[in-house]
């Protein structure tokens, strides 16, 4: 990555730690959504057939199949805003963005939608479980709480 990409951890200046944490938020996003996104594909296709790429981005935007991962996507767009945006990103921003993180994706059999979808994948297929673990790491080494709670 280049300094001038606004989704580059170093943008040319002096380090900022919280840039780089949402950074790396952002790309273990990535992964997961690119890992469930995967693993809906085959399942689709499964009962389906084959798709090519063109109707796999059709199905991804329209099938209910695959409209769970559309919270995955809104969340990485709402952290590339803060991330192309002109104020530095701060501490704060990316605790806020963890503790949402970590919020959603807390696979639960009684969970919201997207947590119940998220445990069925997880149970689904080990390649989702590696991702997760990558997800969990990175949470690990955050506070639970708000700084001064």
């Amino acid at each position: 990555m280049t300094p001038s990409d606004p989704y580059s951890a170093n943008t040319g200046g002096p380090p900022n730690p919280a840039r780089e944490k949402l950074v790396a938020l952002r790309l273990a996003l990535l992964r997961l959504h690119k890992t469930l996104l995967d693993m809906e594909r085959r399942e689709y296709e499964r009962l389906h057939g084959k798709v090519n790429t063109g109707e796999l981005f059709r199905l991804v935007i329209d099938h209910e199949q695959f409209a769970w991962l559309h919270n995955i996507s809104e969340f990485v767009v709402r952290l590339d805003e803060s991330l192309a945006g002109e104020v530095p990103v701060t501490a704060d921003d990316t605790r806020s963005a963890i503790m949402l993180a970590r919020k959603m994706f807390a696979p639960s059999e009684a969970g919201d939608g997207f947590q119940k979808r998220y445990f069925d994948a997880i149970q689904m297929d080990p390649a989702v479980v590696m991702e997760h673990a990558e997800l969990a790491r990175l949470f690990a080494n955050e506070p639970t709480e708000p700084a001064g709670a």
